[in-house]
């Protein structure tokens, strides 16, 4: 099957509003801006994204929350202090997670694992009941779930659940017409657990290339955790205005 599509807007159009998104990239290294900032174009709203962090710029990411598109983040350290404006004024939730067990719920939904005990987090306000989920009126109104603890040789670990996103959104180097993927250096980082964590999975790629051009140990990741590889267009400038200045001009 010929994953190769030609209108990225066409099939991406499959995602509906409420859909939950499993995001790769660390900051801007291998983000899929153009599949984020086509989710904007097509004005899908209502949004939980898994990701790493939102990054430091206004687009990809950036731009979807300041566009007020997203209803839940849960990642590791939403860096960009406009974000944490959002979540004080109640307007995006949060679900704080460590990293590594972030990493490990992408890597165990897309694996059929349900769930995984991990000591990370446990007895801090990451899983005791006590993070503000989502905040009104300036107080904290929500807060995460308490998480089921258990202890392991006088250690104690959490319960975390498996991550399985509606869909999975990636940025690779090159791609061949059955999906089968190689990302360049850094930009592999949360990329492949991203796609395995997506029920279905766009890829974005600087390059198409044929079948069997890709050698077997340059394949990072298989061709069956892809759904749709379309072509990156030009670079996405992340200089995109600020709210204020998105408010100015109407």
């Amino acid at each position: 099957m010929d994953k190769f599509r030609a209108d990225l807007h066409e099939h991406l159009d499959a995602v509906w509003d409420g859909a939950s998104i499993a995001v790769g990239g660390f900051g801007s290294s291998g983000r899929p801006d153009a599949l984020l900032n086509a989710l904007c174009d097509l004005g899908k709203r209502d949004l939980h994204l898994y990701v790493n962090n939102v990054g430091d710029d206004f687009t990809g990411i950036g731009r979807l929350v300041m566009e007020g598109r997203v209803r839940r983040l849960t990642g590791s350290f939403p860096v960009l202090p406009e974000f944490y404006d959002e979540y004080f004024a109640g307007r995006v939730e949060l679900e704080l997670i460590p990293q590594g067990t972030l990493a490990e719920r992408m890597r165990a939904g897309g694996a059929g694992i349900a769930a995984f005990y991990t000591p990370s987090g446990a007895g801090t306000m990451l899983s005791d009941g006590s993070f503000p989920l989502a905040y009104a009126a300036g107080s904290p109104d929500r807060f995460v779930p308490a998480k089921e603890e258990r202890s392991f040789d006088g250690r104690p670990h959490v319960l975390e659940h498996g991550i399985r996103a509606d869909f999975g959104l990636v940025k690779a180097q090159q791609a061949d017409p059955k999906g089968n993927v190689r990302f360049h250096l850094s930009a592999r980082n949360f990329n492949p657990l991203a796609a395995m964590s997506g029920r279905t999975t766009f890829v974005e790629v600087e390059r198409l290339v044929g079948t069997g051009d890709l050698g077997p140990d340059d394949i990072h990741l298989p061709g069956v955790f892809v759904d749709h590889v379309v072509m990156t267009a030009a670079p996405i400038p992340a200089d995109l205005p600020r709210r204020a200045a998105m408010t100015q001009d109407g």
